[in-house]
């Protein structure tokens, strides 16, 4: 997973002012501080959302060499230029720009002023420093043998530049958000098949966004939590992820507080269903059953990861009248290896002795159709955290989530 902490700028078309630098100057900390500062956050997130994390986390300010390399091999074969402000790709001289991307003839001023650019669809591969000494991270060229002026990278060179240092010049998946694909992902593909002849990635897969009444969701429209904000709102993380496995990854996900309530409800319902199957039953399994339900499971997931599917088959097996509790979870908890739920971490909950004796003394109370001190109690243990449900086998308790 690439880490770009440097030489984003604000707007993707080479304009504007590099994201890192923007919030170093905000907050009065160092281009350094920010990154370290914010990258932290991001892989404690990951964490808590039972994210895999990925063998390298390579980051393009510790990756200049490559970068700069990449560059000299594009300028050897005549894929560059140089302007005032950098050196850029010239995509006229990559016959299938634009086919990826499906974009068309573009006109000047549509997407971005020409300014001196020959083409443009044409991208900054190194950004010049003017003047040099003024932005906290730049880089002097001549240190790794090329003849150009100190600057900083471009945003779609680091990518390309990192990902074939460590999977090789061609590779199978690549992902990233929608918004990728005209624009950064194009560039990407330019550049890395310029360089080396080959192609570049087999499979791309492009996230859907997040949104929010049916906008992409954004700080300044509202909307946005952190990971950390949604525990303070009593929301674990593993809710968030639940919410995200009820869409499949190429669909936009509309999230909101509510859904994330009735996000929590299906996981804490779930997690009881689990619960349920620790008890022993005299059910019978049909061994063809089982068979079925991993061929199916797997189908689901192969199907484009269509994960919301493979969920649901979760529910579906729930109901199974011909598998017993004991292979049902067995199921389940193969399953949640794909779904990360951390279904196998539930435990039968135990209660002291304070508890267990309000909820026979409520018990007796309803028996004795005192109706009254049986809601008072019931009362009380919910402020003790403790919910009732009375059903046709008697009252059952949980703990609140």
């Amino acid at each position: 997973m690439n880490i770009t902490d440097v030489g984003h700028l604000t707007s993707d078309e080479d304009e504007g002012e590099d994201k890192v630098e923007a919030a170093a100057k905000k907050e009065g900390k160092t281009a350094k501080e920010i990154t370290n500062f914010y990258f932290k956050i991001f892989k404690d997130d990951l964490k808590k959302l039972n994210i895999s994390l990925p063998n390298k986390f390579p980051k393009a300010s510790e990756h200049i060499k490559e970068q700069i390399d990449l560059i000299k091999i594009l300028k050897k074969k005549g894929f560059t230029y140089t302007t005032s402000d950098g050196i850029y790709y010239n995509t006229s001289k990559f016959k299938d720009y634009g086919k990826f991307s499906r974009i068309g003839k573009q006109e000047a001023g549509k997407r971005v002023s020409m300014k001196e650019k020959k083409n443009i669809t044409d991208f900054v591969l190194w950004k010049f420093s003017n003047p040099p000494g003024k932005r906290q991270q730049e880089y002097n060229p001549k240190k790794y043998g090329a003849n150009f002026k100190i600057g900083y990278p471009g945003w779609h060179l680091e990518c390309s530049a990192m990902s074939m240092k460590y999977l090789g010049e061609h590779f199978d998946i690549h992902t990233g958000g929608q918004e990728h694909i005209q624009i950064h992902h194009q560039n990407e593909i330019a550049q890395s098949e310029a360089a080396t002849g080959k192609k570049f990635v087999n499979y791309w897969l492009h996230t859907a966004w997040l949104t929010n009444k049916g906008e992409k969701i954004s700080k300044s429209k509202g909307g946005l939590f952190t990971i950390s904000e949604l525990e303070k709102k009593d929301f674990p993380p593993l809710i968030f992820r639940y919410l995200c496995l009820t869409a499949n990854y190429n669909t936009p996900l509309d999230f909101s507080l509510e859904s994330l309530e009735a996000a929590k409800t299906s996981y804490n319902n779930l997690k009881n269903k689990i619960l349920e199957l620790k008890t022993k039953d005299e059910v019978k399994t049909h061994p063809i059953l089982i068979k079925e339900y991993k061929t199916k499971f797997l189908e689901k997931i192969n199907d484009d990861l269509n994960i919301p599917s493979a969920l649901a088959l979760i529910w579906d097996l729930l109901k199974e009248k011909n598998i017993n509790n004991k292979d049902k979870l067995n199921l389940i908890l193969t399953f949640d290896k794909v779904l990360g739920l951390d279904l196998n971490k539930i435990k039968i909950e135990k209660i002291n002795s304070k508890i267990k004796d309000l909820i026979k003394q409520r018990e007796l109370a309803r028996k004795n159709k005192d109706f009254k001190k049986a809601d008072l109690i019931r009362d009380e243990l919910l402020k003790m955290n403790i919910i009732l449900e009375d059903t046709k086998s008697g009252v059952k308790w949980k703990k609140k989530s």
